[in-house]
């Protein structure tokens, strides 16, 4: 039967084998030790907690041991886990609780101050304290771990079971709650470690939230279910990450553009030994060339991957060969993964023609958690997911990232795809970052305007016009150039553009 218990699958075939490193203590687990853990804090809510199968327990944590039990406790006991952003405020955690129906929230003592003002909107039955309670009447983690029964067993687990519900980031919109099952979990973990051909002995740094996807599903659940070692960071520190992929030869390691970027500007970029990497890899928004080369120029594999939240994260692969033949693309379809690109009115389009990516499988969630419209609009009848973006495929089958289908504009009749645009901008080395979005004009329909991040010259609109003219058609060259301190982003380094409408509609008024 599948289900998502890849932990405790791990454990059984090799206890013994190291499976976290805790970066902040040192601290090693073995395989046999962590799925102790997880059974114990699954036992916990089950009695302890009187949570049954379904319901529903929030976490709001920073990158530690006791986020990763409650993730594979929730493979254990059938009850669904709710990560939450670290980064939300008190009044949008309120949503999301009252959206899921939480019945407990675990919490680290970190987030103290937003859990108060966060229980004052909302009633659950049960407030669980990592650390330091922050009101003198929630439980305390530690106390219900210790009044655990006996060992006994846990209620099964089928396939379409949900695992978890993660919660979008909500770039449009209020955030909708994906439903992942059991063998949407499983099946990313198992079919990303047979396509992107990682190993037993691959081990991997994981310095990116894990309330969020990417965290949780792009190299972890593969990771574990082949049998590799975790490296956990408990934030995001240019220094102390580079620092331990050295000391703990690290081998494969996954990012977002943004962070990649920030790896790159930092001062040990260009001495810290890079022998054990085999490859990197990045997701969750369009890859720059430049950050490719410049990793390429240290003699470092880079490849491009592809996911979704609702897609099981990991669609792509290809191989080391191919990252560098075919550099800027995602790849080929993973195995059993289907793939359509199309038009408007669903016809698939020609090679080499822009359309929107569909994809099938067995890594598609089950859709929204109480909001069947959202459901029907994203998954069609027979079974495909519709992503929103923008993909090209070339003659050899491999796909590359045009854009998002919400960000394309039309400039005289003509379809504009941002993400191209940007592409050329951050060639610029006056540039830091860029973006561009497309506004109504009068005379063509839309033209774009690209908000830029300069470095220590700024360069004038006519340079850049003039670098742009170099490399783009006439058409696709934005007609304005709005300077700005810092993009506005989320965590996972999508640019939030529907901010930058809004602050570009208010200059014009």
């Amino acid at each position: 039967m599948l289900h998502g218990d890849v932990l405790g699958e791990r454990a059984r075939l090799t206890p013994d084998k190291t499976a976290l490193v805790f970066a902040p203590t040192g601290q090693r687990f073995t395989y046999r030790e962590l799925d102790d853990r997880a059974a114990g804090c699954a036992r916990s809510w089950v009695a302890g907690l009187g949570l049954a199968k379904n319901d529903r327990v929030g976490i709001l944590a920073n990158n530690r041991v006791e986020l990763l039990d409650a993730f594979f406790a929730a493979g254990k006991s059938g009850v669904i886990l709710v990560p939450l952003g670290t980064r939300l405020t008190a009044h949008e955690l309120a949503f999301i609780a009252q959206d899921s129906g939480l019945r407990a929230l675990v919490y680290g003592g970190e987030f103290a101050a937003t859990v108060r003002e966060f229980r004052g909107l909302v009633t659950l039955e049960r407030w669980i304290a990592l650390d330091d309670p922050a009101d003198p009447s929630d439980g305390r983690w530690a106390d219900i771990l210790s009044r655990i029964p006996d060992p006994g067993p846990l209620t099964p687990c089928r396939a379409e079971d949900i695992y978890c519900l993660l919660y979008t980031s909500g770039t449009t919109g209020k955030p909708k709650g994906v439903m992942v099952p059991h063998r949407m979990v499983a099946w990313n973990g198992y079919n990303t470690a047979i396509c992107w051909q990682l190993r037993e002995d691959d081990v991997s740094p994981i310095f990116t939230p894990m309330y969020h996807a990417g965290g949780l599903g792009a190299f972890l659940l593969p990771i574990f279910a082949i049998g590799g070692t975790i490296v956990l960071h408990a934030g995001f520190d240019t220094g102390e990450i580079w620092r331990t992929i050295e000391r703990e030869r690290c081998t494969v390691v996954l990012g977002v553009p943004t962070i990649y970027k920030l790896l790159m500007e930092a001062p040990e970029f260009e001495t810290v030994d890079l022998s054990s990497v085999r490859w990197l890899i990045s997701g969750g928004a369009p890859l720059p060339l430049y950050i490719i080369e410049a990793y390429q120029r240290r003699g470092v594999v880079f490849k491009q991957g592809y996911g979704l939240t609702e897609v099981g994260v990991n669609c792509f692969a290809m191989t080391v060969e191919e990252s560098v033949k075919k550099k800027g693309s995602i790849g080929k379809p993973m195995m059993f993964t289907e793939a359509r690109l199309v038009d408007g009115e669903g016809r698939d389009v020609p090679v080499g023609e822009v359309g929107e990516l569909l994809l099938r499988g067995p890594h598609v969630c089950l859709g929204y958690w109480n909001n069947p419209e959202a459901t029907a609009a994203a998954l069609d009848p027979e079974g495909w997911f519709h992503t929103g973006d923008l993909a090209r495929r070339d003659a050899d089958g491999f796909f590359t990232i045009a854009g998002r289908k919400k960000d394309m504009f039309i400039s005289g009749a003509v379809n504009v795809y941002p993400a191209e645009i940007e592409g050329e901008l951050l060639l610029h080395p006056a540039l830091k970052d860029a973006a561009v979005i497309g506004v109504p004009d009068p005379t063509w329909g839309e033209v774009g305007v690209a908000f830029v991040v300069p470095r220590a010259h700024l360069p004038t609109a006519g340079e850049l016009v003039a670098f742009l003219a170099r490399r783009l058609a006439k058409y696709k060259i934005p007609k304005d150039f709005v300077l700005i301190d810092v993009l506005p982003r989320t965590p996972y380094g999508k640019i939030l553009k529907g901010e930058l409408e809004d602050r570009y509609a208010r200059s014009r008024r």
